[in-house]
């Protein structure tokens, strides 16, 4: 590992101190080296707090002065809830600035690494860029494509079964792999299911730990607005969103549910898809205007099964428990595949071992 390198590396572990905190902001770490020593160092800690950058250089002070800076992500070069980070790092004068990857948001890209270059500084891009683009994988995907980051968690036993036939799934898997899952939640703003699972399951969608931060909004998918007033998500903390069709957004239980609810829940009208659902676009569309960068997909296959038609999934977190059911509800249909060529292959797979339950995580690799 080159020095670049080694320092670059030291910057990404900052970044992660901003995980959970930052949303939709991305997670940025950086480091300020002089003579091959570390002078300071900083990390977004907080969506509209200080960047990484002010934060490194105030730390260094005037060692900051003839030093190299090592970013995980461009610095910025505009004015929005705090000054450019590209202009602090010209006035203090450092000598040269390492980037890791350039900031895809259109009001960045490229414009602070000119900004450095015109000013007179070195500047390297590049440097461990893999890993800085998985980092904010979340922030690229909001970015570049105007959605969340979609993240689809499922838990089957081993002959690929998510419930038995008559809807019972509580619990496929073990404790610690639930915990994982707990862990997932905390991880990511959102968590949509379908009102099927609403319905049979009457589920909490929370964060159940003490340390938790944050309770992610809720989002339920229910073209047909059959969701009740008695659901269980409404006494928990946290928002609950439903997004449904404009008809049944006019209906009285839409009235109903609102005035029991209150400011707890709210009901979104969406466009329709030719088979009369909520359109999976707009409302992606919609959940990204309000800031939503990720979404963990758990429940039914319905969803699922819609969103990875559409190529809407971008990650899987896929639980395996060591069971056998020869029988019961399947975790994904529709596709009918004739050949296993045509199978969908996950990429950058890795599986590791929860408890008596195995985890498999990789990325969809779709065809044309």
């Amino acid at each position: 590992m080159s020095e670049d390198e080694r320092w670059m590396q030291k910057a990404l572990e900052l970044a992660e101190l901003g995980r959970n905190q930052t949303s939709p902001n991305p997670l940025v770490g950086a480091v300020v080296v002089r003579n091959g020593e570390l002078v300071g160092q900083g990390a977004h800690l907080k969506a509209g707090g200080p960047h990484a950058e002010v934060h490194a250089l105030r730390m260094a002070g005037e060692q900051a002065s003839g030093s190299t800076v090592y970013v995980t992500l461009e610095p910025c070069s505009h004015y929005g809830r705090t000054p450019p980070c590209a202009k602090a790092l010209i006035e203090a004068g450092v000598a040269r600035v390492v980037v890791a990857m350039e900031d895809p948001n259109p009001q960045v890209h490229g414009r602070g690494i000119q900004l450095l270059r015109e000013a007179g500084i070195e500047v390297r891009t590049g440097v461990l860029s893999q890993q800085a683009a998985l980092q904010n994988e979340s922030f690229l995907t909001w970015v570049t494509q105007k959605r969340p980051f979609i993240v689809w968690k499922c838990a089957a036993t081993l002959d690929g079964y998510i419930a038995t036939e008559t809807g019972h799934s509580f619990y496929v898997t073990g404790e610690a792999a639930r915990a994982e899952v707990q862990h997932l939640r905390e991880r990511i703003p959102a968590i949509a299911v379908g009102v099927e699972t609403v319905l049979k399951d009457n589920p909490r969608l929370t964060v159940r730990s003490a340390t938790a931060k944050r309770q992610p909004l809720r989002v339920i998918f229910d073209s047909q607005l059959r969701f009740t007033a008695d659901a269980q998500m409404l006494s928990e903390p946290g928002r609950t969103l439903i997004y449904t069709t404009v008809a049944a957004a006019t209906t009285a239980n839409a009235t109903a549910l609102q005035q029991a609810s209150g400011t707890q829940l709210e009901v979104a009208p969406m466009p329709t898809e030719a088979n009369g659902r909520v359109s999976l676009t707009a409302a992606l569309q919609d959940l990204a205007g309000r800031g939503i960068d990720s979404l963990l997909v758990e429940g039914g296959a319905t969803l699922a099964s819609a969103l990875l038609q559409q190529q809407l999934i971008d990650k899987v977190v896929y639980f395996v428990a060591p069971k056998l059911l020869a029988g019961g509800m399947n975790a994904l249909f529709g596709a009918n595949h004739m050949r296993m060529t045509e199978a969908i292959q996950l990429r950058n797979v890795t599986w590791s071992q929860i408890g008596d339950d195995l985890r498999c995580e990789g990325y969809p690799q779709y065809g044309s």
